[in-house]
């Protein structure tokens, strides 16, 4: 069975990227799930290049290791709890980032994901990938909005940059996923490919919240300079297979899905890969848009269960998917803050 190898997020590592930024002296970024793979590389290469770095992380020795390094390298970090499978935890650390941020916060990156998981509910009974990838993604957001917009207007400009991914495509978004549904949802047996499916939901649930927020963001105001940004990295050997595998992932077609990423997963392409949510967090002329070829109809569920959690929902209309070859793309369709 093929492992991952993990980066170690050195000043070498960082500037092995394939983008190099540009000096973010002055600027906060909150990066979620920065203890390993593209997160811990971009808080480290947006760290050198001057940026104030909040690490979103469960508690836990390897967080603290992190920390340690970041600031060894001279990065100004700042370690904030959060459990993205507990809506509590975000709402905690939602707190902090505006205790944390009195001029705003910059750039949020919704960085953290989990892969290819046993069909298991978290505490609040939605589905553990679900949860993890993107609704709590979409509650932090939410909460963290108005410091956000208080970036944007002190420094001309912020942004929210999600993380998707080439599985995103397949079945069209189906709201059993995105309810409190966690645990009965199913397919864990053989041939077992119902934890890729949700995975594959979660994915897609990443791309139409980034098109929403797109859309409901106002044409006027500091709110109108918060761009709002989706990544792609690419296949990429990040230390996410390895959890699959230790979390249970052994059938056959788990093997052939991992064999297969590893496979075209260059060892160190998790420092490289990471230069598209870097691009994404920092370049200039990332934008956000509507730039929608190769439409493709994706469904048309409520896009966040509305009673999940206290923030405003909005039911999917005409979605649509970016074209194959986008690496940064903005889109549409998805429950957001307005």
């Amino acid at each position: 069975m093929p492992t991952s190898r993990e980066p170690s997020p050195s000043a070498a590592i960082a500037a092995e990227s394939t983008y190099t930024p540009p000096r973010l002296d002055g600027r906060t970024i909150a990066i979620t799930g920065c203890t390993s793979g593209t997160g811990r590389v971009m808080a480290m290469t947006c760290g050198t290049s001057g940026a104030r770095i909040l690490m979103l992380n469960r508690p836990s020795a390897r967080a603290d290791a992190v920390l340690a390094e970041l600031r060894d390298a001279g990065v100004d970090s700042t370690a904030v709890p959060c459990d993205l499978q507990s809506f509590d935890s975000v709402r905690e650390a939602a707190e902090l980032l505006a205790q944390h941020c009195p001029s705003g916060l910059d750039v949020l990156c919704n960085n953290a994901g989990v892969m290819g998981l046993p069909d298991t509910a978290t505490v609040d009974g939605c589905d553990v990938q679900m949860q993890t990838n993107h609704l709590s993604h979409f509650l932090l957001t939410s909460l963290a909005w108005p410091v956000l917009v208080a970036a944007a207007e002190e420094r001309g400009e912020a942004r929210v940059v999600n993380q998707t991914s080439g599985a995103r495509h397949g079945k069209p978004l189906d709201a059993a996923y995105l309810g409190a549904n966690g645990g009965d949802l199913g397919g864990d047996g053989f041939p077992g490919f119902g934890k890729w499916r949700r995975y594959q939901q979660s994915k897609l649930a990443n791309l139409m919240f980034t098109y929403a927020l797109h859309d409901r963001i106002p044409s006027t105001g500091a709110a109108a300079k918060v761009k709002s940004l989706c990544a792609h990295p690419g296949p990429t050997d990040s230390g996410l297979q390895a959890k699959t595998t230790a979390a249970g992932g052994t059938q056959l077609i788990d093997r052939l899905i991992l064999r297969r990423t590893l496979r075209v997963a260059h060892p160190s392409r998790s420092a490289r890969r990471a230069s598209c949510g870097l691009r994404a967090t920092t370049a200039p002329a990332a934008a956000s848009s509507t730039d929608r070829r190769d439409a493709a109809s994706l469904g048309r569920p409520n896009c966040f269960p509305p009673n999940a959690i206290p923030t405003r929902s909005a039911c999917c209309g005409r979605p649509a998917s970016p074209r194959r070859g986008s690496r940064i793309s903005s889109g549409r369709r998805c429950a957001a803050p307005r």
